[in-house]
């Protein structure tokens, strides 16, 4: 499939790139940044891949690829999804998918029409420590799991600049849309569409405008809760993991290997990849439990097949969680999803 990569920020370079330009099925055919610096990576990582400028310029050459990636600013996501489903090219789209439920359910109508892919870029699902909760949990080595409690903390307390921490609506800069929408997306494919949501989002670090903390509780059918963290201003982290049912607990701290190696420049997929060091594993009641080698690559190799690796109603249904967070804590109450 000859791809168009769309943004060479972080995501582009560290999450999309690598694996483009080495899962076999895909090619990584042309890269869309204008910025200088960026460019000159581009050349010197993947000197094969044509440079293009701007977004306009791949959609005048539509017949020329087959797969968009859209890692783009947050605000640009759904229009350039669209844009490129509209002149008939599959893609993936970086999170958050869209800014509303709404545009998300169109951009899935869009791409069932034109009989295209369309998948959300939800790579958290190939998180080492998140396939071992989900192997444990589908195991029952847990027996009745009751609360699902997961964590994306740092300590960052100074403010950069940054769309991210935008205060203009249109940016999507919040740390729900950031952070917050793996956590829920990884709840949500373990325990399925909440029934209700509670949420507290907040702005907390001096001189900041977008929000930088959140806790959401979710209701899930099972009667499990889900209780989901994400601050910028944790000066001790919690447990990436803690997991309890009726037979035992799960908990893990500390992050997947995946995203350092990426950024520093590793090649996925090669031997050890993805492996978390055994100071690091988990706990099972009281055993050390190896953890689950990470696996991003398997995402690209899902759509070099031809498939979907998240469903996108699992995006719609992640993007009708944020909006139900963002109204309860206006509130301060419980808000039940249809």
């Amino acid at each position: 499939m000859r791809t168009a990569l769309i943004g060479y920020g972080l995501g582009g370079a560290a999450f999309h790139a690598p694996f483009l330009s080495t899962t076999p099925g895909l090619a990584l055919t042309a890269v869309v940044t204008s910025n200088p610096e960026r460019r000159a990576e581009v050349a010197s990582r993947y000197p094969s891949a044509e440079l293009i400028a701007s977004a306009d310029e791949v959609w005048r050459r539509a017949d020329e690829f087959d797969l968009v990636v859209v890692t783009t600013p947050n605000r640009l996501h759904a229009a350039h999804a669209r844009a490129a489903l509209e002149h008939g090219l599959n893609a993936v789209v970086d999170k958050p998918f869209a800014p509303s439920a709404l545009e998300a359910r169109g951009l899935a109508e869009l791409a069932a029409s034109r009989g295209l892919l369309l998948a959300p870029f939800h790579n958290r699902r190939w998180d080492g420590d998140f396939r071992t909760v989900a192997r444990l949990v589908g195991e029952g080595a847990l027996g009745r799991v009751h609360r699902f409690e997961s964590r994306f903390e740092r300590w960052r307390p100074e403010v950069k600049e940054g769309w991210k921490e935008s205060g203009d609506p249109a940016d999507l800069g919040s740390i729900v849309f950031d952070l917050g929408t793996h956590l829920v997306d990884q709840a949500v494919a373990l325990f399925g569409r909440p029934t209700s949501v509670y949420a507290e989002v907040r702005t907390l670090r001096a001189g900041a405008r977008a929000h930088d903390d959140a806790f959401l509780a979710l209701t899930h059918p099972s009667g499990t809760v889900s209780h989901l963290w994400a601050s910028a201003l944790a000066a001790s982290l919690g447990p990436r993991f803690r997991v309890l049912g009726d037979r035992s607990a799960y908990v893990k701290h500390g992050m997947d290997p995946q995203e350092e190696a990426l950024k520093a420049g590793e090649v996925p997929g090669g031997p050890g990849w993805g492996e978390d060091p055994e100071e690091q594993w988990g706990v099972l009641g009281t055993e050390p439990v190896r953890t689950s080698p990470g696996a991003y690559q398997d995402f690209y190799a899902a759509v070099a097949a031809g498939r979907a690796p998240v469903p996108v109603v699992d995006a719609v249904t992640g993007l009708e969680v944020v909006e139900a967070a963002f109204a309860s804590a206006r509130t301060g109450g419980v808000v039940p999803l249809d």
